[in-house]
């Protein structure tokens, strides 16, 4: 079972920035694709970026340009650093590790874009 937890959610206001965090279990860290992705109150779980074993990435329109996806494979970490951040952000943040047809969630973080 692989173990997926995130951190470094927070209260931000618009135009401010944030780093999230999340690691994952298991030593073939490296061979696991990592996903962000984010609920706001109401909507349906969205992709926010994805990033590959060999550092591959793509980004949803919303996030392209202010949000970067990064992984640190020694550290089974990988990042996503939230830039210019708008009200439209709020949202519960999880990550996603994938590998074949497995995939684990994180419990999530949150984040709070408001004055």
């Amino acid at each position: 079972q692989v173990q997926v937890v995130e951190s470094g959610g927070g209260l931000v206001q618009p135009g401010g920035s944030l780093r999230l965090s999340c690691v994952a279990s298991g030593s073939i860290f490296r061979a696991y694709t990592m996903g962000w992705y984010r609920q706001a109150p109401g909507k349906q779980r969205e992709l926010v970026a994805r990033i590959t074993g060999d550092h591959s990435t793509n980004y949803v329109d919303s996030g392209e340009g202010r949000f970067t996806i990064s992984r640190d494979n020694a550290k089974s970490t990988v990042y996503l650093q939230m830039n210019s951040l708008k009200p439209e952000d709020t949202a519960v943040y999880y990550c996603n590790a994938r590998i074949l047809t497995k995939e684990y969630w994180g419990q999530g973080t949150l984040v709070t874009v408001s004055e």
